[in-house]
């Protein structure tokens, strides 16, 4: 199994969006590992989005970033970091799909609701980065249901 970073951004947190998306990705199958809400600070937010750093766009990320409170959470299950983009959906809203998160619920790329690992690298960081105190150690009973052994 592998594991995924998921954040639901400030906007997400206050248009009440947290429960709906934590049952997106329970509904299809995987198991939640770590979530905490979290008022960031600029330099973690920093840290978080470095690899955007020379972005004309990253000073406005990170300000959106530190403006309310977010959600981060660790997801796990099989391909999950695929999945889980497909079930965010793309980057701008407006060419994602209905049926995904950023379909459904956003409309403006710097609102755009949720932020999921591009890849099982950057989950690793990710995770490492926003829960470096460990991953809750757990299986639903419902794990024979949804995976083939």
């Amino acid at each position: 199994m592998e594991s995924t970073f998921i954040m639901i951004k400030p906007d997400g947190v206050q248009r009440g969006l947290i429960g709906e998306i934590i049952s997106r990705f329970e509904k299809k199958g995987f198991y939640l590992k770590a979530l905490k809400l979290v008022n960031v600070e600029r330099s973690f937010a920093e840290k978080h989005y470095a690899d955007l750093s020379s972005k004309p766009f990253f000073q406005g990320l990170v300000d959106y970033i530190i403006s309310g409170p977010v959600v981060a959470m660790v997801w796990e299950g099989k391909s999950v970091v695929t999945t889980g983009r497909k079930i965010i959906g793309a980057t701008n809203p407006l060419a994602s799909e209905p049926g995904t998160i950023r379909g459904d619920f956003a409309v403006d790329i710097g609102r755009n609701v949720i932020h999921g690992s591009d890849s099982i690298e950057s989950a690793n960081k990710e995770i490492a980065l926003w829960f470096p105190e460990g991953l809750a150690d757990w299986q639903s009973s419902q794990h024979p249901w949804i995976y083939e052994k």
